[in-house]
C-alpha cells in the first residue's frame, strides 16, 4: 500500500498504473526465498527405499500431476459460463440466493476435482506413471493417517483442520476495504496493518510457541480460537468509533497478536499428527485444506457486507469459530498428543 500510495493512487483516486507497478514489484521479493532455496544444502534423510524407482518414473509421476491439475483447471474455468447463468437466474431472497450461490460454487469445485481425479486413474490405469510410486507418494500417506486414527476421529480432525481459520480469513479479505471505507488513507493502513500489524503477528507467535510448551496443545489450541472469535468481534468497536487511529492500532494489536498465537498453536497441533515417514505429504495435506473452505466461504464477504453491513458481518465471523470449539473438544477426547515439555502438567 506504500508503493501504490507512492505511485499517485489515494481513496478519492484510482490509479490503475499505480496498482499494476505495485503488483509487478511485489514478486520481486519472492527472489528472496527462491535464491535461498537453491543456495541451501539438501538436508540428510534416511533411505526409505526410493532408489528403486527411475528418474523416468518421477518424471512421468510430475507429468500426471500436471495433466492432472491441468484437467482441474479447464473443468473448473469452462464450467464457468453455466455457473454464472444459473446463478443469475436463482430465486428467493438476496440472503437465500447468496447460499445457493456458494452451494453451485461448491459443487463447480467438487466437479473439477473429481475431474482431476478421473484423469489420474486412467493415466496410472493406461501405465503413463508408476503405480507403485504413485502409491508411496499420495495413497500410503493417507492410508496410514486412516489406520492411525480411525474413520471417525479422522473426520473430526479433517473438519477441525478446515475450519479453524475460517474465522479470520473470512474476515481478513474485507479487513482493507473496511478500513478504507471507515476513513483512513493508505500510508495509515500500511503502516498499522502491513507494518506495526507483522511485528504483532510474530510477538503472537512467539507467545504461542512458549505457551503452548508450557501448557500444552490442545488447551493452546483452544485457547487461541476462543481469542480469534473474541478479537474479530473487537472490529465492531472500530466500527462505532470510526476514523480513530488509536482504536485502529488496538484493533489491529489484537487480531494479528491473536493470529500469531493461534498459528503457533495450529502448527504445533499438525506436527503432532504427522507420521515422520510422510510428513511431506500429510503437512501438504493438511496446509491446503486448512485455508480450502476459509477461502471458498470468504469470496462471498463483500457479498454478505453488502446484504447485512460491517457490524452484523463481524458478528457472523466471530459465531463461524464457535464450531471450531466443538471439534477441538471432541479431537481433545480421542487423541493423546504429548505435552511438547515432556510429562511435566502445569501446576
Amino acid at each position: 500500500m506504500y508503493l501504490a500510495a507512492y505511485f499517485g493512487t489515494t481513496r478519492e483516486h484510482y490509479v490503475y498504473e499505480a496498482w499494476r507497478l505495485t503488483h509487478l514489484i511485489i514478486p520481486v521479493f519472492m527472489l528472496v526465498g527462491m535464491v535461498t532455496v537453491l543456495c541451501i544444502r539438501e538436508p540428510l534423510a534416511a533411505k526409505r527405499g526410493y532408489d528403486q524407482f527411475t528418474h523416468f518414473d518421477y518424471v512421468s509421476l510430475c507429468l500426471l500431476f500436471v495433466v492432472a491439475a491441468a484437467g482441474f483447471v479447464g473443468v473448473f474455468f469452462l464450467s464457468g459460463d453455466a455457473i454464472t447463468q444459473l446463478k443469475g437466474a436463482l430465486p428467493g431472497t438476496y440472503s437465500h440466493s447468496l447460499l445457493l450461490a456458494f452451494s453451485l460454487e461448491a459443487s463447480r469445485f467438487s466437479l473439477a476435482v473429481a475431474a482431476a481425479y478421473a484423469i489420474a486413474r486412467v493415466m496410472v490405469k493406461i501405465g503413463f506413471a508408476n503405480r507403485q510410486l504413485v502409491d508411496v507418494s499420495y495413497i500410503a500417506p493417507i492410508r496410514n493417517f486412516l489406520e492411525s486414527h480411525g474413520a471417525k476421529t479422522t473426520v473430526i480432525l479433517l473438519c477441525l483442520v478446515s475450519l479453524f481459520r475460517i474465522s479470520d480469513v473470512v474476515l481478513g479479505v474485507i479487513s482493507n476495504i473496511f478500513y478504507t471505507e471507515t476513513g483512513f488513507s493508505k500510508e495509515e493502513i500500511a503502516t498499522a496493518v502491513k507494518l506495526f500489524g507483522v511485528w504483532m503477528t510474530i510477538l503472537g507467535g512467539l507467545v504461542g510457541g512458549v505457551f503452548t510448551m508450557r501448557f500444552g496443545v490442545m488447551a493452546m489450541l483452544a485457547f487461541s480460537a476462543v481469542l480469534v472469535v473474541l478479537t474479530n468481534l473487537c472490529f465492531i468497536l472500530l466500527a462505532h468509533t470510526g476514523h480513530n487511529i488509536y482504536v485502529l492500532y488496538g484493533v489491529v494489536s489484537a487480531d494479528n497478536l491473536a493470529a500469531g498465537i493461534a498459528s503457533a498453536s495450529f502448527i504445533a497441533f499438525l506436527s503432532a499428527l504427522v507420521n515422520v515417514r510422510f510428513t511431506a505429504m500429510q503437512y501438504a495435506i493438511f496446509s491446503s485444506l486448512m485455508t480450502l473452505i476459509p477461502k471458498l466461504t470468504a469470496g462471498y464477504s463483500g457479498s454478505i457486507v453488502e446484504a447485512v453491513g460491517y457490524i452484523p458481518f463481524f458478528i457472523i465471523t466471530g459465531l463461524l469459530g464457535v464450531p471450531v470449539l466443538f471439534f477441538i473438544y471432541l479431537a481433545a477426547k480421542r487423541l493423546d498428543i504429548a505435552h511438547p515439555a515432556g510429562n511435566t502438567e502445569p501446576s
